[in-house]
């Protein structure tokens, strides 16, 4: 979610018309974000913490969801991404990391591609033209990439040695990030990063942000990991960096669809991709980070 928010400003564009639900200084219905929030967050511990891999069910179906929302949102817009390749393909994704490691990931990707391409080409039938196939193909790449290939990272980190406490670790930090932006932000806030993409962004909530998630990082690599300290400030550093990086992306996403969220099934937050915005790049990072110095 947004870090860094700038008081009363809202992200992406509400439609016309439509009633906006009780909202805080940073735009947002915060008991029910709160709510869902805790409910969240209390519900991944206890899954990483005893029977961590469930996780791999939680991402897989989570991963399905955000595809959707994503993939209903484009086609509102009359851009044709093949649904079926990607949900399917995006399943053998996450699923294909846990037996098979990275190679699992990269063939499972790389046949979704070819599908996707072949999908496309012949979705109106064998005698009609496709129209906007370049465009269309290559959203759906990157559709694949945003989420279902971002999200394996965190499955391929589960696998590693303390791994429900690796992937446990960047939650935190991702959180740390976001809690750091939305305080600063609100409480300080009054230079706008890019305003263009996102108003919320203020540089007094990243300043807040990079404190929060240096400290979190320190915390979590020290305590839980048991690693060396300066591997939690870079972490800290890698993942706020990322992790706001990637707010952004799907604000502009947002922003060039004309909606404000990508769904309504989580109150307070949006859809589920709306809640895996930070979260995705940061698995990423943190599994390169972490594999490479640990």
């Amino acid at each position: 979610m947004a870090s860094g928010a700038l008081p009363g400003a809202d992200d992406g564009a509400a439609p016309d018309g439509q009633p906006k639900a009780p909202a805080s200084k940073a735009g947002r219905n915060l008991p029910a974000a709160l709510a869902v929030g805790f409910g969240l967050g209390l519900s991944l511990i206890a899954i990483l913490l005893w029977a961590p891999k469930v996780l791999v069910g939680v991402i897989a179906v989570a991963v399905a969801v955000a595809t959707w929302e994503v993939a209903k949102r484009l086609r509102e817009a009359d851009v044709l991404v093949p649904r079926i390749p990607l949900l399917v393909g995006g399943q053998a994704v996450v699923w294909l990391a846990w037996p098979s490691g990275p190679q699992g990931v990269l063939g499972a990707f790389g046949a979704t591609v070819l599908t996707i391409m072949v999908w496309r080409l012949f979705d109106h039938g064998l005698r009609a033209t496709p129209r906007n196939y370049l465009r269309d193909t290559a959203i759906a790449v990157f559709v694949l990439a945003w989420i279902p290939l971002l999200a394996s990272f965190a499955v391929l980190m589960l696998q590693e040695d303390k791994g429900n406490l690796r992937v446990l670790s960047f939650m935190i930090l991702v959180v740390c990030s976001d809690v750091g932006g939305y305080v600063a932000g609100v409480l300080f806030g009054k230079h706008p990063m890019v305003p263009h993409i996102s108003p919320k962004k203020s540089w007094e909530g990243f300043g807040g942000s990079l404190v929060f998630c240096v400290i979190g990082g320190l915390l979590t690599v020290t305590l839980l990991l048991q690693a060396n300290s300066m591997i939690g400030v870079l972490l800290g550093v890698g993942l706020v960096l990322v992790a706001t990086s990637g707010d952004l992306i799907e604000s502009q996403v947002k922003r060039e669809l004309g909606i404000k969220d990508m769904g309504t099934l989580l109150p307070g937050h949006g859809g589920i991709m709306d809640r895996l915005d930070s979260m995705l790049p940061s698995a990423f990072v943190a599994w390169l980070v972490l594999t490479a110095l640990l």
